[in-house]
């Protein structure tokens, strides 16, 4: 019987968790919801790296940026237009591409999404 335990938990402990649990990194984000328009310009959208047009856009900091993407913004939707994702996901991606663009900006915490989910609401 503790053979069996052993070997049922070591095969147990090799699964990988399902990919929706785990939360994504701002990369992740990127690559698969943001690049579509921030890679390519797509309506109009600052090029990931564009240090000048990035920018400005750094200089107004993540209380304006993150806000802006979980709200939307133009033709950018709420979430980048994916609603699976997190606030903290989405606060992650925007870190990832100012950073990409200039900004020095550290990883976001769950506390700094919530503060910034707040201010997109106030703002509708």
């Amino acid at each position: 019987m503790r053979l069996l335990s052993g070997i049922l938990g070591a095969m147990l402990a090799g699964l990988a968790l399902p990919a929706l649990a785990q939360e994504k990194s701002g990369v992740d984000v990127y690559e698969a919801v943001c690049s579509e328009c921030h890679g390519s310009g797509k309506h109009d959208a600052p090029r990931l790296g564009d240090r000048k047009r990035w920018g400005k856009l750094v200089r107004e900091g993540l209380d304006d940026l993150v806000p802006a993407a979980l709200r939307g913004l133009r033709k950018m939707p709420a979430l980048g237009g994916n609603p699976q994702l997190s606030d903290l996901e989405v606060a992650r991606a925007v870190v990832y591409i100012a950073n990409a663009g200039g900004g020095k900006f550290a990883e976001p915490t769950a506390a700094d999404a919530a503060r910034w989910r707040k201010k997109a609401g106030a703002r509708k």
